[in-house]
């Protein structure tokens, strides 16, 4: 009777504030996240302290840290939390017009820049009530851990070798090529392996120490090495660095494209050769079967095919 009385005491309120006071690690966030008054919070605070017998969240310094407890509980509420949002909103079904999700996607700009402006757009006009939250790609790589906690529900991005335990979709293929100056020497004089390795390159920041870029991992297998003189963490401006000057940007002919329109510069062939990159949207079996989910990704889906130039074109796995 004691187990049936203390979970007679737990609602799905309380669970939600529990994870959202954990992963925010402060009362008044979490207050302001869930839109209630920080003594309310507080007292549910109380609440489960008195449930677990355990602090929960103590004081580090200037800020708050959950105790080991409470970092175990985490997960579990999270758990709990999505299942309930799946069993109700898939019984209903989803209607993208009344619903009220939040839809969290983990993407870089590298894709295309035009990607995430018209997703967004395409989100707003069918879900007009949902909201859409863009977050970059973890410094971590802890991609599994971020989708099955719902930090995020997809995952967006190229890999050589995608994850091999979560749900995997392709969106395209495309020809990996170099965007230099208009008045780069290399339009007058061509290049070979050799001077484009020497040539001086702009690639993105690393994400964490010694991590290697898709295209540095390319050539890794090939025992090649380049000339990176300039790292940007924004790669939507690294097209703007290449049009003022010689630095050399290789990445994708879709990217490239988006922006030979617009700047003074012009995509040249690679004399190195590589394979396609391929983007592709990952998510975890905990939402595999969500109507809502589905409907996101088929979202994605749809804008990666709007965007989809010739030359970037790939036959989709099924």
């Amino acid at each position: 009777m004691r187990d049936q009385a203390l979970f007679d005491k737990i609602d799905l309120h309380l669970i939600r504030v529990l994870h959202t006071v954990l992963t925010d690690r402060s009362v008044s966030r979490a207050a302001i996240r869930l839109g209630m008054y920080q003594p309310a919070v507080s007292a549910a605070l109380k609440r489960l302290r008195e449930l677990s017998g355990d602090p929960l969240l103590v004081r580090s310094g200037s800020g708050m840290v959950p105790t080991d407890a409470a970092l175990r509980m985490i997960e579990p509420a999270a758990s709990i939390l999505r299942s309930a949002e799946v069993l109700f909103s898939d019984a209903r079904g989803f209607d993208p017009q009344t619903a009220t999700n939040t839809f969290r996607v983990a993407a870089s700009d590298y894709l295309d820049p035009m990607f995430l402006p018209l997703f967004v757009t395409q989100v707003k006009a069918q879900a007009p009530l949902c909201k859409i939250e863009i977050h970059p790609l973890s410094p971590d790589s802890n991609y599994h851990g971020h989708l099955s906690l719902g930090d995020v529900d997809l995952v967006i991005g190229n890999w050589l070798k995608p994850p091999e335990d979560l749900h995997m979709a392709r969106l395209f293929g495309d020809e990996i090529v170099s965007l230099v100056s208009a008045d780069h020497p290399v339009l007058r004089r061509g290049w070979d392996a050799e001077t484009w390795l020497a040539a001086e390159h702009v690639a993105p920041t690393p994400m964490h120490p010694g991590a290697r870029g898709i295209i540095d991992q390319m050539l890794d297998a090939q025992d090649l090495q380049r000339n990176i003189t300039a790292r940007c963490a924004h790669f939507g401006l690294i097209p703007d660095m290449v049009a003022s000057s010689l630095l050399v940007l290789t990445t994708g002919r879709q990217y490239c494209e988006r922006f030979a329109a617009r700047l003074p510069v012009r995509i040249v062939e690679c004399p190195v050769s590589f394979p396609r990159l391929m983007y592709y949207q990952l998510w975890h079996e905990r939402t595999h079967a969500s109507s809502s989910a589905r409907w996101l990704r088929e979202r994605i889906k749809s804008v990666a095919a709007s965007l989809r130039s010739p030359a970037a074109a790939a036959v989709l796995e099924p």
